[in-house]
């Protein structure tokens, strides 16, 4: 079982930086063509996002890379450590939500060693 999570936490963490430069990327170029034309795309939005996070440093590490992303920054950690966080392009908030908490789920899958939130909650 040691080897399974040692293989487990070793792909999460290879494959996470992949994942995260393209979600750099995208949401990268999602601000830069917003700046560089005339009409104006962004849908400005505070949303509250309850985050899985356990212990401070997860909830610092997904607060850090959330606010990373281009767009999106996590402005308060409210009680019951809800994310409130502000996304620049927000017409779905819902959506907004559900990448961010996949987003979250990643990280705490690499921070956790390859356990989901389920598996990790003993």
């Amino acid at each position: 079982m040691r080897a399974l999570r040692w293989v487990r936490t070793a792909a999460g963490a290879t494959a996470f930086p992949c994942f995260y430069l393209a979600e750099l990327i995208r949401s990268g170029l999602q601000v830069a063509v917003d700046v560089v034309t005339p009409r104006l795309r962004a849908r400005p939005a505070l949303i509250r996002v309850p985050s899985l996070a356990r212990t401070d440093t997860e909830l610092m590490v997904v607060c850090n890379l959330i606010s990373l992303t281009p767009g999106t920054l996590v402005v308060d950690v409210l009680e019951g450590s809800v994310l409130l966080v502000h996304a620049m392009f927000a017409e779905d908030p819902q959506r907004v939500a559900a990448e961010l908490h996949r987003l979250e789920q990643r990280v705490l899958q690499v921070l956790r060693g390859g356990t989901t939130h389920a598996e990790g909650a003993t």
